[in-house]
């Protein structure tokens, strides 16, 4: 008998799989996966992001807030990319809640996407949940074939632009 790897995507093939394999050793005895632990969540969406009322919207004031664990798919290879990703906001009427950011972004870990449309993502989506003052989006991702990439983007509130609704 060949040894062989077998890489599969989802619990219920990896199942089978395993099934067949020990049908051929001679176990009879299936394998059982937790579906539950291998459902795939859906994608990041920015009504994932909880906001709460910032007591102090008169006042201009920084909050920084560094994710250094993020992880997302290349959208070429499938192989997983690591980065830190910053977001460095003034917040005016709403300040957002950080489970509900760090569980948002957990959903780009199964999602192949290149890191210039990801920030933008990430900028687009936080500005349109928390509708800040100012808003910087930075992600420092660690280096792919030698190549470190940093990408930021900002978003600045006009002079006289309207609050969306909530």
């Amino acid at each position: 008998m060949s040894n062989r790897l077998i890489i599969v995507s989802r619990s219920n093939d990896l199942t089978l799989q395993r099934n067949e394999y020990n049908e051929e050793l001679g176990n009879s005895r299936p394998v059982h996966e937790a579906k539950s632990i291998m459902s795939t969540p859906e994608g990041p969406s920015s009504e994932q992001l909880e906001t709460f009322a910032n007591q102090y919207s008169g006042r201009d004031y920084t909050i920084e807030i560094v994710c250094p664990e993020f992880t997302s798919l290349c959208p070429k290879t499938g192989q997983p990319d690591f980065g830190t990703i910053t977001f460095t906001y003034i917040p005016a009427e709403r300040c957002v809640e950080l489970k509900s950011l760090k569980l948002y972004l957990q959903r780009f870990r199964n999602e192949g996407v290149f890191y210039e449309h990801l920030i933008n993502r990430l900028l687009d989506d936080f500005v349109s949940a928390t509708q800040p003052k100012r808003c910087r989006v930075t992600g420092a991702f660690t280096p792919r074939g030698g190549i470190t990439t940093t990408v930021t983007c900002t978003y600045e509130k006009k002079m006289g632009e309207m609050d969306e609704p909530h």
